[in-house]
């Protein structure tokens, strides 16, 4: 039992001594570890800080090179600099010569001209001494005859300024104009007829006039009151003659007597059912006409009462000419220049169809008819070009575009072209009349002849009033008058002939 226990210890003591021994062995070893670790680490310690120190003086050696880089850019571009100043400043230097000598030339110049000035002033008061002491005037007399001289003077440069103005212009629109007008008349081909304003009804026989006039004139009364118009019987033998300021009531007057006359019944009920009834297709009517002839155009759809408006021009007539026939071809020979001249064809057509609508609304609507016609489009909402082309077509309201004189030019060419329209001999033999009287009224005038069935207006002066100069602002003035007081087809040349003769008699 004993020897068991002591080899029990013994084993105990040998084990603690192999622990012991191992645990020295371990500790040896880390502490030999440790010493190496700690060599090594000091060895890369002072790798690294030899490396870092290398690559210090790398990088001062790159910063000093680029640095002297550097500052050897900065020197060129100073000199640069400094030598472009030297320039600027020695060209500054040469231009404030130069100014110098222009101001001490223009100083110079001016000295000069206050001595012209005063030159002048003296050698006018000299003449006007010299002057009012050969005329024995006063200041103020001799002064008023200089002016007069003056303005004389002025005249003749202005008038002499403002023809080569007109003939410069003329040489060079006159050839592009005729070439634009030319193109739309050739191809525009429009009937070349007239119509007269008559409302004239046959009748046959004495019999129906009596039935016209009814038991004391009771029939003829309803016809009257119902259409608005005169009926005249007796004047006329074998026709009855309706009389009216309006022609579409005209024109109802007349389908309405034509349809009473051959259904025979004749009495004021009847009267009034037949009139009732032609006033009904009648305003279809207006309606289909006008839009026909808007659709004729290929326009665009407009307001019922333009369109209604324009159908009534169908009854309308100037100078025996219709009205909307005049208003379509108007807006036809629009469009032909408006596409050579490259300006909306649309519009133009528009406008040269509205041209005249102010002529279809009654008398009781007062003004030139451009200027109600242009007032109806802008109430209907037309564009403004439209409107002031209608309203300028005449000339009594400003143009703001070219379509008021385009309508000028379109509207001249459809009423003086041959056949178009036509006038009676008294109507012809007072125009005549009033153009001869137009051209006596202008002081200088000595003779006036109207030519070429009033087409032109010759006149003859006496040279001793008229100067040449003169002479052109007569013609252009006697022009604006018959303008503003004539209403005539087509246009009218104004000629001025001024002549000097002289003569000797040998003895």
């Amino acid at each position: 039992m004993n020897e068991t226990i002591d080899l029990v210890c013994a084993g105990a003591i040998i084990l603690l001594a192999g622990i012991l021994l191992g645990f020295w062995i371990w500790r040896h070893r880390e502490r030999s570890f440790q010493a190496a670790a700690g060599r090594e680490k000091t060895s890369l310690l002072d790798n690294a800080r030899r490396e870092a120190e290398a690559i210090v003086r790398e990088a001062r050696l790159a910063a000093n090179e680029e640095a002297l880089q550097l500052r050897s850019a900065t020197e060129q571009r100073l000199n640069e600099r400094e030598a472009l100043v030297n320039r600027q400043l020695e060209s500054l230097v040469r231009e404030e010569k130069s100014l110098r000598a222009q101001r001490e030339e223009l100083e110079g110049k001016l000295a000069e001209v206050q001595r012209l000035r005063q030159e002048s002033a003296e050698l006018l008061q000299q003449r006007r001494e010299q002057l009012a002491g050969a005329a024995k005037l006063s200041e103020a007399e001799a002064r008023a005859a200089f002016l007069q001289e003056v303005q004389n003077s002025s005249l003749r440069d202005a008038a002499q300024m403002s023809q080569h103005i007109l003939d410069d212009a003329k040489a060079r629109a006159e050839e592009k104009a005729r070439r634009i007008v030319s193109v739309a008349i050739q191809r525009y081909a429009g009937n070349h007829t007239f119509e007269n304003t008559t409302a004239t009804v046959n009748i046959k026989g004495e019999e129906m006039k009596g039935r016209i006039i009814g038991r004391e004139g009771r029939n003829i009364r309803a016809f009257e009151a119902a259409t608005g118009v005169t009926v005249l019987i007796d004047d006329t033998p074998g026709a009855v003659v309706l009389s009216g300021f309006d022609p579409v009531r005209r024109e109802i007057a007349r389908e309405a007597m034509e349809r009473l006359i051959l259904d025979g019944r004749i009495h004021p009920a009847r009267i009034e059912e037949v009139v009732g009834k032609v006033t009904e297709e009648m305003d279809g009517m207006i309606l289909r006409t006008g839009n026909e002839a808007v659709m004729k155009l290929g326009l665009a759809p407009m307001h019922e009462e333009i369109v209604k408006l324009l159908g009534r021009l169908h009854f309308r007539h100037s100078f025996s000419q219709n009205v909307l026939n005049h208003s379509i071809e108007v807006a036809q020979l629009m469009g032909l220049m408006a596409a050579e001249l490259g300006i909306d064809v649309a519009s133009a057509r528009r406008a040269g169809l509205l041209h005249d609508i102010g002529k279809a609304v009654s008398h009781e609507v007062g003004g030139a008819h451009a200027l109600v016609g242009a007032e109806i489009a802008k109430r209907y909402g037309e564009p403004e070009a439209i409107v002031n082309g209608v309203a300028s077509h005449h000339g009594e309201a400003p143009n703001t575009s070219l379509l008021g004189i385009l309508i000028s030019a379109a509207d001249a060419i459809s009423a003086s072209r041959p056949g178009a329209r036509s006038e009676t001999v008294l109507t012809y033999i007072k125009r005549v009349e009033d153009l001869e009287r137009i051209g006596l009224s202008f002081p200088g005038v000595e003779k006036c002849f109207a030519l070429q069935a009033g087409r032109e207006l010759r006149v003859m002066v006496q040279p001793g009033e008229v100067s040449d100069e003169q002479a052109f602002m007569l013609a252009r003035n006697i022009a604006h008058k018959v303008e503003d007081d004539l209403q005539y087809p087509g246009q009218i040349r104004v000629t001025i002939v001024r002549e000097t003769r002289c003569v000797e008699f040998a003895k």
